[in-house]
């Protein structure tokens, strides 16, 4: 971290009806920083992912990147000015290779656009490119295998790579290590170490040992408002976190936390 801000939520507002979501969020998280949001089920933690991501439009406040006002910009226009997300439902191409998801995320990014007439294998640069991408998420020795065959653990690491495919610096990861084994997840926190070096990473995790493990800083939400942000010694200790958010999740995560 270098101290300069490169995601910025100011006054992050959700309302559906008279029913607020999302209320007055301010966060700040600075270049290369791997940032943590936790909170309940319920809180608002994928909602937040939508807003800032552009996928919901806000109803109040604004979202900032680099210093630039994004909220209104469609999805697509936010990733291509430096931020992508990973979904808590792997969204692929179910029929093509894991090698071919990743070089259809690499044509944009390759200046390659929607050059649908061309074929891959001219691709020199993108076919370059994702022969070192699949051998950094380790899916090198399943790169013909058609995504829909992969594992679940396999399609969370495809997913990854098509989250990092576009040269993001800021990638947002919601959930990326649910439903894993202990060992999946071990593999998960060294591969999301990987791709986000270099980069600015906000993430929602439940895996309270993934969040103290990779988080520089972590925020708290409960019921659509911040209630805490500091780094993991001081969530750890503070007494509104361990009352607001571990009294709801039940004293197995609680066990987690201060594991």
């Amino acid at each position: 971290m270098n101290g300069q801000t490169v995601l910025e939520l100011r006054g992050v507002a959700k309302r559906f009806g008279r029913t607020e979501i999302i209320r007055g969020v301010d966060l700040s998280v600075q270049r290369g920083e791997r940032h943590a949001l936790i909170g309940p089920n319920g809180a608002g933690k994928s909602t937040l992912f939508n807003l800032i991501s552009a996928r919901t439009p806000l109803s109040g406040g604004e979202v900032l990147l680099h210093g630039r006002r994004i909220s209104g910009l469609a999805p697509h226009q936010v990733c291509r000015l430096g931020l992508a997300r990973s979904f808590q439902i792997t969204n692929l191409f179910p029929r093509l290779s894991a090698f071919d998801n990743l070089a259809c995320a690499l044509l944009w990014a390759g200046g390659h656009g929607h050059a649908f007439w061309r074929r891959f294998s001219r691709l020199h640069d993108v076919n370059d490119r994702a022969r070192e991408l699949i051998t950094d998420i380790g899916l090198a020795t399943r790169a013909d295998v058609p995504a829909g065959a992969l594992s679940y653990a396999e399609q969370r690491a495809l997913e990854i790579g098509l989250t990092v495919a576009g040269g993001a610096e800021v990638i947002l990861l919601d959930e990326p290590t649910a439903g894993m084994s202990r060992s999946e997840t071990e593999r998960a926190v060294e591969l999301i170490r990987k791709v986000s070096a270099g980069r600015t990473l906000m993430m929602v995790e439940h895996d309270m040992h993934v969040v103290f493990d990779l988080a520089d800083r972590i925020s708290v939400l409960v019921h659509g408002a911040l209630v805490a942000t500091g780094d993991p010694a001081s969530i750890r200790a503070n007494t509104q976190v361990q009352e607001a958010y571990l009294g709801h999740a039940g004293a197995d995560r609680a066990g987690a936390v201060h594991a």
